[in-house]
C-alpha cells in the first residue's frame, strides 16, 4: 500500500523519486544536442532558443561528424549521465542498503563491464562501458583493472562532474536529510572523482534530499548546500545564486551566471579547447556545472520547464547541468512535462519509470533499517548514561 502524506506535505515520496529521476533523464535528453556549444552558437544553429527536443548539431551526418561522432545526441536520445543515473539505481537494488565506494566497485562496475544494454546514441546495444566518457571509464581502469581501494581510486582522475551528474539517486534515498545525502555521496564518489569533482557530488545529492523536503523552496535548497559544500565549491554556489537572484527568465541571465561561475571554473572561455589548468585539483575551484544549475533553478523560481530551458541554452556542459537543474526541480515537485518525457522514453528506448518504482521501494526499505539503527543506538546510549529502556 502507498502510504499517505498530509496534502500540506507537498508530493508524495513517490512522486518526487519519480520527478528527480524522470526529471534527469529529460533534462539530459535536452541537453545532449547542444552540448559544448555556447549560447551564441545555439542561438545561430536553431534561428533561436532551444525550446525543447532538437535533433543533432550536424544533422544526419551525426556518425562522422566531429566532435560528436559517433553519437546521435538529440532527437530526445538521452546520454551517459542517465546511463549512470540508472546504473546506479540499480546498484541500489541489488544491495539494498546505503552504499558506498567498495558498492562501486562491486555492483556499479561489473554492471558497466558485462551487461549488454540499448545504448541511444549508439543507436545499438553494446556495453554501457563502451559509452561513457573517459573520466568514467577510469572507475574501471582503477576498480577492476587497477585493484586501487575503492575509497581514493579518484584521485589522479580528472576532476569533472562525471561522478556529481549521476548523485541523484544518493538524495533520494536520503529524502529530506542532506547532511546523510553529503556524506554518502561523498563516500562513493571517492571510487571516481577527487578534489571538487567529489564535492560536487555530495553537494548535488544534499540538493536533491533538500528538495525532497516538505515545503522546500529554490532558497531552502540552495541554504542547505551553502551549509555543507567547502572551499571553492560553496564559494561558486553562493556567488552564482547571489546573482540568480535578481532574474527571472533564463535569456537575462544566461551571460551573468556565466560570468559569475568564471573565476570559479578551471576550463575557460572555450569549452572544447580547455585551459592548461583545466580540470586540475584546487581548493579554489568548482566544476561549472553543479553552480550553474542551481542558479537557474532559482532563476526559474524551481519551475521544471523554465529551469531545464535555462540549463539546456547556456550551452558549454549543459547536458550535464540540465540534467542536475532536472533532478532538484523534480524533486521539488514541480511538473515534468509529460509530453518531454514520453518522447524521451520512446526515443531512447527506455522504460524512464521502472529505476523509480524500483528506488521507491528500496528507499523505503532503508529508511527502515535507519530507523531500527537509531533506535537501537538510543537504546544503547541510554543503557551507557544508565537510562532505564523504553519501547
Amino acid at each position: 500500500m502507498t502510504p499517505k502524506a498530509d496534502e500540506s506535505s507537498g508530493p508524495r515520496l513517490d512522486e518526487r523519486i519519480t520527478g528527480a529521476l524522470v526529471g534527469a533523464a529529460v533534462g539530459d535528453a535536452l541537453g545532449g544536442p547542444v552540448e559544448g556549444y555556447s549560447p551564441d552558437q545555439i542561438l545561430q544553429r536553431h534561428g533561436g532558443r532551444v525550446h525543447g527536443i532538437v535533433g543533432p548539431w550536424n544533422g544526419d551526418a551525426w556518425r562522422t561528424a566531429r566532435p560528436i561522432a559517433p553519437y546521435h545526441k538529440g532527437d530526445g536520445h538521452v546520454t551517459d549521465d542517465t546511463l549512470l543515473t540508472h546504473a546506479l539505481v540499480r546498484a541500489y537494488a541489488t544491495v539494498r542498503d546505503h552504499l558506498d565506494a567498495y558498492a562501486l566497485a562491486d555492483h556499479l562496475v561489473p554492471d558497466l563491464m558485462t551487461n549488454p544494454r540499448w545504448i541511444p546514441e549508439l543507436e545499438a546495444e553494446a556495453l554501457p562501458l563502451h559509452r561513457v566518457f573517459l573520466a568514467e571509464k577510469w572507475l574501471v581502469t582503477r576498480l577492476h583493472y587497477g585493484h586501487v581501494d575503492p575509497r581514493e581510486a579518484g584521485v589522479g582522475n580528472i576532476v569533472n562532474c562525471g561522478a556529481a551528474m549521476y548523485m541523484a539517486p544518493v538524495g533520494l534515498v536520503n529524502a529530506a536529510d542532506p547532511r546523510a545525502a553529503y556524506a554518502e555521496a561523498l563516500d562513493i564518489a571517492g571510487a571516481h572523482q577527487s578534489s571538487y569533482g567529489r564535492e560536487a557530488a555530495g553537494v548535488l545529492a544534499a540538493a536533491v534530499a533538500a528538495a525532497c523536503a516538505p515545503g522546500a523552496t529554490p532558497d531552502s535548497v540552495v541554504a542547505a548546500c551553502l551549509s555543507l559544500a567547502k572551499d571553492g565549491t560553496r564559494a561558486a554556489i553562493e556567488t552564482v545564486c547571489d546573482t540568480a537572484a535578481r532574474y527571472t527568465d533564463f535569456e537575462s541571465a544566461l551571460a551573468p551566471l556565466r560570468a559569475a561561475v568564471t573565476p570559479y571554473d578551471t576550463v575557460g572561455p572555450d569549452y572544447r579547447q580547455p585551459s592548461l589548468g583545466a580540470r586540475r585539483p584546487s581548493r579554489l575551484h568548482a566544476i561549472e556545472e553543479l553552480p550553474v544549475a542551481l542558479g537557474m533553478l532559482v532563476v526559474a523560481n524551481g519551475d521544471f520547464r523554465h529551469a531545464v530551458l535555462g540549463a539546456v541554452n547556456y550551452g558549454r556542459d549543459c547536458d550535464s547541468i540540465a540534467t542536475m537543474a532536472g533532478a532538484v526541480a523534480g524533486a521539488l515537485g514541480s511538473p515534468v512535462p509529460e509530453d518531454w518525457s514520453k518522447a524521451v522514453a520512446e526515443a531512447s528506448r527506455l522504460d524512464l519509470w521502472e529505476p523509480p518504482r524500483t528506488l521507491t521501494e528500496v528507499a523505503r526499505e532503508i529508511h527502515a533499517r535507519d530507523v531500527d539503527r537509531r533506535r537501537a543506538h538510543e537504546a544503547a546510549f541510554g543503557a551507557l548514561e544508565g537510562r532505564p529502556c523504553s519501547d
